[in-house]
């Protein structure tokens, strides 16, 4: 958490959006609670002034319950796009793109209904 300001503020799907550095550090906690096996893969970085963007790929196992359910055990993978802003080289602000829909669909907390 010392990479976040003390008023830094993250938005995403999952947390929607959080103000504060223990806040923060609660939402990071809990997704790593749920999945203990989580990865952070083919970091790629874009640079601009106090400005930086970062895409990945998030994987991990529902081996830790998730948003009070059981756990399922179902592995996901899906990518995301980091968009930061710095100041004084810390995060002041997080914001998160990614296919939530599709992530709960992959660990089984939602079901897709039949076409």
């Amino acid at each position: 958490m010392r990479a976040h300001t003390e008023d830094c503020v993250l938005e995403s799907p999952l947390a929607g959006e959080v103000t504060g550095r223990a806040p923060v550090e609660k939402v990071y906690r809990a997704f790593i609670t749920s999945f203990p096996d989580l990865t952070i893969d083919n970091p790629e970085l874009l640079i601009d002034g106090d400005r930086v963007v970062q895409t990945v790929t998030f994987s991990g196992t529902n081996s830790g319950g998730f948003m009070g359910m059981a756990p399922t055990g179902r592995r996901f993978s899906f990518a995301a796009v980091l968009i930061c802003t710095m100041r004084e080289g810390q995060i002041a602000h997080e914001r998160r793109i990614y296919d939530f829909t599709g992530f709960l669909l992959e660990i089984g907390a939602l079901k897709a209904k039949p076409a």
